[in-house]
């Protein structure tokens, strides 16, 4: 006989459930009849948690980007800068990608949706590593204090999705990538002196 689930396991049971029906069927598929069934569970469960799939949709992509999370740590922050924006880059060309191309693709007929990722946007995971990164910069001497800004954090990863979404092509050549390292980031970091 197994015992009820509850708390943070029937969370992550839920989360992971929509994490893998997202990867599966994309937003555009993603039930919550689905998801309860995955999860071994029953939808009230996941309305008391997410009021609806718009809400669950955005929570389960956050639970896939959190797991996937670069953390690199090469000694420069040109390196560091360099790795984090290729394994982005390699993910977006993903099927990890596919589902943020999905969520995207969504919001433009669900403002519900559109508005939870705007609201998401400004505690992003990413900004978070693009600011620890600053940090570890600026204790190794390469940055200025100053440059550990959510602002400066989160320009290279802006002008990735620029290049996605403006150039509508699969993967990012390398030698743009480089470009936006030594052209834009690292000036910037170097200007807030």
């Amino acid at each position: 006989m197994s015992t009820r689930r509850r708390g943070e396991e029937l969370e992550q049971a839920i989360l992971q459930a929509a994490a893998e029906e997202l990867r599966e069927s994309g937003y555009a598929g993603m039930t919550m009849d689905r998801v309860a069934v995955r999860a071994r569970t029953n939808k009230n469960a996941i309305y008391r948690r997410w009021p609806h799939r718009a809400a669950l949709g955005i929570a389960a992509y956050r639970h896939l980007s959190d797991a996937a999370m670069p953390n690199p740590d090469t000694g420069t922050l040109r390196g560091d800068a360099l790795e984090m924006l290729r394994r982005a880059n390699e993910t977006w060309s993903s099927p990890h990608g596919a589902v943020l191309r999905g969520l995207l693709a969504a919001a433009a007929d669900d403002p519900a949706l559109l508005d939870l990722m705007r609201e998401r946007s400004g505690a992003d995971t990413m900004d978070r590593a693009w600011l620890t990164m600053l940090e570890r910069a600026t204790t190794r001497g390469e940055a200025p204090p100053a440059a550990a800004h959510p602002r400066v954090a989160t320009v290279p990863m802006m002008l990735l999705r620029a290049e996605f979404a403006m150039r509508g092509i699969p993967s990012v050549p390398d030698e743009v990538l480089i470009e936006i390292v030594d052209e834009v980031f690292l000036p910037l970091v170097r200007g807030r002196a």
